[in-house]
């Protein structure tokens, strides 16, 4: 997105108001007025989809933060408004709110996806990562013999799970809430633990780390995987999400004229070892 277009959505959300820009991911923007804050979300979002999403969020706000309406239109844009929280906030491992995050992630799995709730867009997410990478990019061949690995699809399931779940997903307003709803929906519970997973095979989550976060969601009564094998359930997402970060890491490289950092390097070694590791699956 060009500086200009960014400027006109802000322009557009903010409606002439005292603002802050927020974030700006890709072509996402995301802006504050007063108490309220304005996404504009991505290109081609589905309108209806979204609102069946808010719908499930206004039924369990001790766990998802509900919006202050239905999404809306701006600018050509879809649009929803939000109330102004506060994000977890960059910190050493030791004081992240691991505990309350797997507590919180292990109430959600504890509901069954409402009738007519939307396949979580997980997999979906992760396949459009992989195929919006640069061709020629270096690491681009080695992410998609990564992704050659999976299996066709992601499993099914029918609860309800977050899609795109990470620490920068939780807000405190009155508490801990699960924002970023954009993938909401029934599906496999193992996926929303696949990031953080995924992020410690590569050897950028400690084990430490990983086991607060994990320890909390089972203690809590998380459904997702067993303590005794929790990589039984887990391989198979944490792989897919290797390929899925590795992937976002060079699109965003490329785009912005950087280097990968350490941690992105790490992933692009982590998808080596996957193409090393595992057969390509033939894909009927």
């Amino acid at each position: 997105m060009s500086s200009e277009s960014i400027a006109d959505v802000v322009a557009a959300l903010s409606g002439g108001a005292e603002h802050a820009v927020l974030a700006v991911r890709g072509e996402v923007v995301v802006v504050r007025v007063g108490d309220v804050v304005l996404k504009a979300h991505e290109p081609g979002t589905d309108a209806d989809l979204l609102a069946a999403r808010l719908r499930i969020a206004e039924d369990l706000p001790g766990v998802l933060l509900p919006p202050l309406g239905p999404p809306t239109t701006v600018h050509g844009r879809v649009v929803t408004s939000w109330p102004y929280g506060t994000p977890v906030a960059q910190r050493e491992p030791d004081e992240l709110p691991l505990e309350a995050a797997g507590r919180l992630l292990a109430d959600l799995h504890r509901v069954a996806a409402p009738a007519g709730a939307p396949e979580a867009g997980a997999w979906a997410r992760m396949v459009r990562a992989v195929r919006e990478v640069p061709r020629g990019v270096a690491g681009a061949g080695v992410v998609a013999d990564a992704f050659a690995t999976l299996p066709a699809r992601g499993p099914d399931g029918s609860t309800l799970i977050h899609g795109d779940w990470h620490l920068g997903q939780l807000l405190w307003r009155d508490g801990w809430r699960l924002i970023d709803l954009d993938d909401l929906g029934r599906g496999d519970p193992a996926w929303d633990l696949a990031r953080p997973a995924a992020l410690h095979l590569a050897g950028v989550l400690d084990a430490v780390t990983w086991r607060r976060l994990l320890d909390a969601y089972l203690d809590a009564g998380g459904t997702a995987v067993r303590r005794a094998d929790p990589w039984a359930a887990l391989e198979v997402p944490a792989r897919a999400l290797v390929v899925q970060m590795a992937a976002r890491a060079l699109t965003a490289a490329e785009r912005d004229g950087k280097r990968l950092d350490t941690a992105q390097r790490a992933l692009i070694g982590a998808c080596a070892r996957i193409v090393s590791s595992h057969a390509p699956v033939a894909h009927g």
